[in-house]
């Protein structure tokens, strides 16, 4: 931790999401393992990812949001209220404009400005829409910490990286492996299923450089984070994970997963 300590701000996210984005390759390495993977496994780790995600929203982005505007004197719950709503409008935006696929729907639902693009690469981009927030979170986390306000720690950040990480795994598996169900070949699938986590850690240094360009920005940014975040899980980790008929053990892989990033952060944090 010392040795992360000493780096600038901004190396220290894209370190941190290099991680998350080998953890996604690594996901997606198991399509070397075997050709059909476990439907219910699937939708239990879609739901893990799911309740990662809604953890991390709350205790390493909303929560420090809300105390960092009280220490800046900051009516508390603004900032975080306008920066939550902003996240989700700016992930709706790109959802009407990119044009992707979600996992499990037919070429003929793709969504986004129509195009003639490959199934495979609307999957890729469905994957990597919902991956620029959470690059995001864990570049303006680390960031926060550069600001020296006593709510934002290294230990926080670190742990935020870490959750994001674990749950790139079943990410990367939920790219990969549909693309081998559908003909490609195993090292085919696998390059685009890592390809959708390589985004992170261009989103993490770019949210690092801003707020530590801009202190103010802080709690607004780490809020809209959090908003983009639930946007996605929302809109597209849920649904994805309960459309096969196993919405008990997806809701059970929310609950673990929510579970695990709450102990991560606190005990971390």
């Amino acid at each position: 931790m010392d040795f992360i300590a000493q780096l600038h701000p901004t190396l220290q996210a894209l370190l941190g999401t290099l991680f998350t984005w080998a953890m996604t390759a690594l996901g997606a390495a198991t399509v070397f393992l075997r050709r059909d993977p476990s439907q219910k496994l699937l939708d239990v780790m879609l739901g893990f990812a799911a309740g990662v995600m809604i953890a991390a929203s709350y205790w390493s982005l909303l929560a420090p949001a809300i105390e960092m505007s009280e220490e800046m004197g900051f009516i508390p719950w603004l900032p975080s209220a306008l920066g939550f709503l902003a996240g989700g409008a700016a992930l709706r935006l790109l959802d009407l404009v990119v044009p992707h696929l979600h996992i499990g729907l037919p070429r003929s639902e793709a969504e986004g400005i129509p195009t003639d693009w490959r199934r495979s690469t609307l999957l890729v981009l469905a994957i990597t829409l919902h991956n620029i927030p959470e690059g995001m979170a864990v570049g303006v986390a680390f960031g926060a910490v550069a600001s020296g306000i006593p709510s934002a720690s290294l230990a926080g950040a670190v742990a935020l990286a870490l959750g994001i990480g674990i749950q790139n795994f079943p990410e990367g598996m939920a790219v990969s492996m549909p693309l081998r169900r559908d003909g490609l070949r195993a090292g085919r699938s696998f390059w685009y299923g890592q390809l959708s986590g390589i985004v992170e850690p261009l989103a993490a240094v770019i949210g690092a450089a801003l707020v530590t360009l801009s202190r103010p920005i802080l709690p607004f940014a780490l809020a809209f984070a959090a908003g983009a975040m639930i946007y996605v899980v929302v809109e597209e980790v849920i649904p994805e994970s309960q459309q096969k008929g196993n919405s008990d053990l997806a809701t059970l892989g929310v609950m673990v997963g929510f579970t695990m990033m709450m102990i991560l952060d606190v005990a971390l944090g």
